[in-house]
């Protein structure tokens, strides 16, 4: 592709492309292609122009290189696109303001005033019947008052004043359905499924592969903790199925021969074998979006509380209007208090500023599931912490293999990543990688896996029973013995490691040293959090008491807890919701899952288990621990606006109806006035509660 540079300064380039006028598909392959160049920060693709604006750091020639490399429509680009982006709706919607308020200024300027006049008439026939619907409803709310002021209008022939109001209403009405939707759909973009490789049965043995290389027919395995990946029917094997995601159940559901089983729901117990049914993911895209628009669980209670209020105040001005009228015996005051709600303008920028926040923080790779998740965040005081792969990298390392009873190392890690490779957790990913990265090939030689939570993993090999876990697992749950000559070498295992012991024949085999390294963040996220009002930091742990210790210090959590079981983590966050603190649980792995539903938010490491995920309300990217400290400042500004808009919109109005009264206004300029606050504040609502940062250019 060639390309002209329109304008550049240090850090941004702003260039055209050779292609022209850009479909929706090409604009989306060009601006995902340029995110995954190396050191591009930000991108933004116009369409109709062809041009492009990229922010990034590092090399300019790396960056041009990378530019004209970009060819349109190739596999390689279209893969790299989501399944859904908001690409369209956005266009769509920009149409369709562009041409509201067109369409109202032609007709304004060009229809003589008896067409006009019809005109207003005919629109206000929707707005009258849309208020006595909601009044043979039994109910006073906002469209009963809107259907009374453009009424009113229209019968004192003031029928400027009813366009006006019902050209305002219509915008209104097309900013929030646009801020609503285009929410609702980056945030159900972001929960879709991004599973890459899958275990295909092929024959008698299976095969990972990646997923676009199944199709409807294929038989897959999951293994349980891991995601259905697909729409399919049971073939072989039972299980115990959490479709909370989907259906809303908190109770897992049996799963057995020819059940069907939903992509994106989660396997807690048991193994599946199954025949896809669709090869897609469009029905659980479908599925997430029906699940966020219509579940009223995900709304803050300051939201639904404002949409309360906001009906609530509706009697209250058709009062006012009464004891104007009755007061003064003066229409045009009566009107200009009827022309005047608060309840407009707290049910458009309430919901309007909740999912704008969802919204950026889904800009920031934070996936929030429900505005009531942000309000927790900005009111928690205590925050629990997971040590393996939240507060240390996600990606440990085997810094050593020790055989005991005169096993060879090599074949320890090769059976140690044979039993591994089946579970999605750090440690586990960690004793494959060191098997490959050494070339140590394995076979499917054992049988079941069995995995015990928060303990290890069970099996045979080879006629033996076989197992790899903790100390507690391997020494007390199985009875294990080590060799009583080689208790020195026991003894002096390294303490700055976690260790991961396995058996063999109810012996010890082999002992792992894992080193599993801090996240250089996470004590300065640490420190932030508490700057955030943060009162309490804990971090809970199934290593040893002595890794924990080091942990800590390093960390500067105000307490910790070691050794601790899954349950142990639940029931500790339970006794510090009831005495009344605000908890915030954040872990990544199977043995979080019951401490995060536990929580008042629930945030895990998306890199982490699929279990975690699904059942967390907040998901993180897992980049960097500095997302939290994000996420609350999102929250708490959310909050402040949530609270300036209220004091807003109640002393605006308030003086509105005030210059109403007395006679300051005409009923048409208070109606404008009222609209154009309204959506002025719901347009406010839409913009960033962060301000946008300039990231550091480093030298070309």
């Amino acid at each position: 592709m060639k390309i002209r540079i329109e304008h550049e300064i240090r850090g941004r380039i702003r260039f055209s492309t050779s292609l022209g006028k850009l479909t929706m598909d090409q604009a989306d392959q060009l601006q995902y292609y340029l995110l995954s160049l190396p050191g591009v920060v930000g991108v933004k693709v116009y369409e109709r122009s062809g041009n492009a604006t990229v922010l990034y750091q590092g090399s300019r020639k790396r960056l041009l290189q990378g530019i004209l490399a970009f060819s349109v429509d190739t596999p390689e680009t279209k893969s790299l696109v989501p399944e859904h982006t908001s690409r369209a709706l956005n266009a769509t919607y920009h149409d369709k303001i562009v041409d509201h308020i067109g369409k109202y200024w032609l007709c304004r300027l060009l229809l003589p005033k008896p067409l006009r006049i019809a005109k207003a008439c005919c629109g206000a026939i929707r707005h009258i019947w849309t208020g006595l619907r909601c009044l043979m409803r039994g109910k006073l709310e906002v469209a009963v008052l809107d259907a009374t002021a453009i009424a009113v209008s229209i019968a004192r022939c003031q029928f400027n004043t009813a366009s006006s109001v019902m050209f305002l209403l219509g915008l209104g009405e097309l900013m929030e359905e646009w801020t609503h939707k285009k929410s609702v759909a980056d945030l159900a973009s972001s929960m879709s499924l991004n599973v890459e490789k899958v275990w295909r049965r092929n024959g008698e043995t299976d095969e990972l592969v990646s997923i676009r290389e199944i199709v409807p027919g294929d038989l897959v395995r999951v293994e349980m903790g891991n995601m259905i990946p697909l729409d399919g029917i049971v073939v072989d094997g039972e299980a115990m199925v959490n479709q909370a995601s989907l259906t809303g159940e908190s109770v897992p559901v049996r799963k057995e021969l020819d059940a069907t089983v939903y992509a994106g729901t989660v396997v807690e117990e048991g193994t599946l074998t199954l025949q896809v049914k669709q090869a897609v993911g469009e029905t659980r895209y479908e599925k997430i979006v029906h699940m966020i628009e219509d579940s009223e669980r995900l709304k803050s209670s300051l939201e639904s509380s404002a949409a309360h209020l906001a009906d609530r105040l509706v009697p209250y001005s058709f009062l006012g209007a009464g004891l104007s009228w009755l007061l003064t015996r003066n229409v045009q005051k009566a009107i200009s208090v009827l022309m005047v709600d608060f309840s407009c303008a707290l049910k458009l920028s309430m919901p309007v500023a909740v999912l704008s926040a969802m919204r950026e923080c889904n800009d920031y790779k934070i996936t929030v599931k429900g505005g009531k998740f942000l309000e927790a965040v900005a009111q928690a005081d205590t925050i629990v912490f997971d040590k393996t792969g939240t507060l240390t990298l996600a990606q440990p390392s085997v810094r050593e293999v020790i055989p005991f009873g005169g096993n060879a190392r090599d074949e320890m890690l090769r059976v140690a990543a044979c039993l591994e490779e089946h579970f999605p957790h750090s440690i586990a990913n960690a004793v494959v990688r060191q098997a490959e990265i050494e070339g140590l090939k394995h076979a499917e030689e054992h049988a079941k896996v069995k995995y015990i939570i928060a303990h290890g993993i069970a099996s045979e090999l080879r006629g033996e029973h076989v197992c790899i876990g903790s100390y507690h697992f391997i020494f007390e749950d199985e009875n294990c013995e080590f060799p009583e000559d080689e208790r020195e070498k026991f003894d002096n295992l390294p303490d700055e490691c976690s260790l991961l012991y396995m058996s063999i024949g109810r012996k010890l085999a082999a002992v792992l040293c894992i080193e599993d390294p801090l996240r250089p963040e996470s004590a300065e996220v640490v420190r932030m959090l508490k700057e955030l009002g943060i009162t309490k930091t804990v971090m809970m742990t199934g290593d040893s008491e002595r890794t924990a210790a080091v942990i800590a210090r390093a960390v500067g959590v105000d307490e910790y807890h070691a050794e601790v079981l899954p349950e142990d983590k639940a029931a500790f966050v339970q006794r510090e919701r009831e005495q009344g603190r605000t908890v915030i649980m954040i872990g990544d792995g199977i043995n979080d899952s019951p401490a995060l539903s536990a929580a008042n938010v629930g945030i895990a490491v998306s890199e982490g288990a699929q279990i975690a995920r699904e059942i967390a309300d907040v998901t993180i990217s897992g980049r960097d621990l500095y997302q939290l400290v994000t996420l609350k400042r999102i929250s708490i500004a959310l909050m402040k606006r949530i609270g300036f808009n209220y004091r807003f919109v109640i002393g605006f109005n308030s003086g509105l109806l005030a210059l109403g009264l007395m006679g300051v206004i005409t009923p048409s300029v208070s109606a404008f006035l009222h609209n154009m606050s309204t959506l002025g504040i719901g347009a406010h609502g839409t913009t960033n509660l962060l301000p946008t940062e300039t990231p550091l250019m480093i030298e070309a």
